[in-house]
């Protein structure tokens, strides 16, 4: 059963940082492309990076720059680091798989996502 977990979510002050992780298991970390993606009130679901089975990056213009995705496969675990924190990237975070492997695709299966509240 693949699942998703993420957490490291919280409240910081603008300017500040913090470091999401995903935690997944039921599925081979090596044959999937992993991606982040949130969701702010009233908006829809954006996809904000992905990071290749290769770990190759890449991420949204409202994010790059200030987020950088990683990936360990012997740990079963996914991260996004969050710095230069706005309050415009106050969202629930989402992880998700990607099968293609190489961030084209979908995102397939979702966690259940973790807030993120930066005060303005």
């Amino acid at each position: 059963q693949v699942q998703l977990v993420e957490s490291g979510g919280g409240l910081v002050q603008s300017g500040g940082s913090l470091k999401l992780s995903c935690t997944v298991s039921g599925f081979n970390l090596g044959y999937y492309a992993i991606g982040w993606a949130r969701q702010a009130p009233g908006k829809e679901r954006e996809r904000i990076a992905c990071i290749e089975i290769d770990s190759s990056t890449n991420y949204a213009n409202s994010v790059k720059g200030r987020f950088t995705a990683s990936r360990d496969k012997t740990k079963k675990m996914a991260y996004l680091q969050m710095n230069n924190l706005k309050p415009e990237d106050t969202a629930v975070y989402y992880c998700a798989t990607e099968s293609g492997g190489y961030c084209t695709k979908p995102f397939d299966f979702w966690g259940q996502g973790t807030q993120v509240t930066v005060p303005s």
